[in-house]
């Protein structure tokens, strides 16, 4: 159970915070934001304010946001529904009801033939059940529309739509969801510094060598300096440890720094596996540092070094080295959560850091229906100076929409079979 409660809060906050960023670049930028949901599926309480309908509910599973015009926004009302529509003293539509769930004894029925809400702002149809007289309507702009749901939203009108604001604007209100979640990676990362009272330096100086470890038997001891490995210059402690992590079971050559005195010393890291990943290991630890200041850069070099990880197994993949196993899902992340909830709360939030800098940058992959999609065709957009035809975004869209599903349905079953089946 409180693996199942972590998980749950966990990735509701990296996705909630993910959505804020849009949702606040899109209010900053001019654009509509009809709904901002805490949760999924059916609705528990909602709330509007600022022409915004915030919603709870009731599948604690992260949220979403409408922007108008977005793809993910249908605001279409089809020929044939049966709604209730409210009028103001000058007959204009404020509200528009399609809602069997919501009653209005002052408003009108009306079964809509034709309804437009983007541009011409009319609403056509049989007003109380006579079809021999077709009545139009004029839609305020401000008018609203109470979903089959019983969720009120603001209906969205061109001017207010996502596309109607310039590339650039898009283009941030696309870049502030992934862009939030690194704000929250060394937010948490901060957080778990202060908690931890002391926090490596992030150097490449050794705060001490484990007993019996690969490092002790070769020599090494506290506040060494490793200058490179095989040649290769470890600067920091981020580069250290991956540079020995890269060498399970092969002999290497370190340059180490004693005082003012450098020598060569030869070892074999350990191999140590996990998630069906072989890494080196030599028993080290880093440099502890309790300052405050050292504290805040730990966020820093902590989500620095895991951006690093994560474009490096990025790399990997680019680079024809693809392994499934580098891949989680909600399963594989649930397994993980599970294992990090049972070693306390300092570990949960590294974790909460961890997820949210990977969050961040594997949307920033462009690929279309992710955010680094949206933001590559802005940039095409911006080059060619003209809107993509939406007929092409839409076919792009729907193929990059189909990479993922497939994508997920693999990465889920290879999830399930390493970590509930093997």
């Amino acid at each position: 159970m409180t693996a199942i409660i972590t998980f749950i809060i966990v990735f509701g906050i990296l996705v909630v915070v993910h959505e804020f960023g849009h949702y606040y670049a899109a209010k900053k930028s001019g654009i509509l934001v009809r709904e901002f949901s805490v949760g999924m599926g059916p609705k528990i309480v909602a709330y509007r304010k600022n022409h915004t309908t915030y919603t709870l509910r009731l599948l604690p599973l992260g949220g979403y946001v409408r922007m108008a015009g977005a793809q993910e926004d249908d605001s279409e009302i089809q020929p044939g529904t049966m709604s209730s529509l409210v009028l103001n003293d000058d007959d204009k539509v404020t509200k528009i009801i399609t809602s069997s769930k919501v009653y209005d004894a002052n408003a009108v029925p009306v079964q809509i033939s034709k309804a437009d809400l983007v541009d011409d702002l009319i609403i056509e149809g049989y007003e109380n059940g006579d079809e021999s007289v077709t009545k139009k309507y004029s839609v305020d702009h401000d008018a609203t529309i109470v979903e089959e749901d019983g969720t009120e939203v603001q209906i969205a009108p061109r001017d207010v739509q996502l596309q109607s604001v310039s590339v650039w604007k898009r283009m941030i209100t696309n870049f502030a969801g992934p862009f939030n979640n690194f704000i929250l990676a060394i937010v948490a990362a901060i957080l778990a510094a202060f908690m931890m009272g002391s926090v490596g330096t992030g150097t490449n100086q050794l705060g001490g060598v484990q007993n019996n470890s690969v490092a002790q038997k070769a020599g090494l001891k506290a506040n060494d300096k490793i200058l490179s490995v095989n040649g290769k210059k470890t600067n920091s402690w981020a580069t250290l440890t991956e540079s020995i992590q890269n060498n399970p079971g092969k002999r290497v050559t370190l340059n180490v720094q004693d005082g003012k005195k450098t020598e060569q010393i030869k070892l074999t890291p350990k191999t140590v596996k996990q998630s069906g990943q072989s890494y080196g290991m030599i028993g080290i630890t880093a440099k502890l540092d309790s300052s405050v200041l050292g504290k805040i850069k730990y966020g820093f070099t902590y989500s620095w070094s895991t951006s690093l990880t994560i474009f490096h197994a990025l790399g990997k993949m680019v680079s024809g080295g693809f392994n499934i196993n580098q891949l989680s899902g909600p399963v594989g992340i649930y397994s993980m959560t599970s294992k990090v909830a049972s070693t306390g709360l300092i570990n949960i939030i590294l974790f909460t850091s961890m997820l949210s800098m990977n969050l961040g940058i594997v949307n920033l992959i462009p690929i279309p229906a992710l955010d680094g999609g949206k933001i590559l065709l802005n940039i095409v957009e911006a080059i060619r100076r003209k809107p993509i035809p939406e007929q092409y975004e839409n076919v792009i869209t729907l193929i990059g929409v189909g990479i993922l599903v497939l994508l997920m349905v693999a990465v889920t079953w290879n999830d399930i079979q390493r970590f509930f089946i093997k």
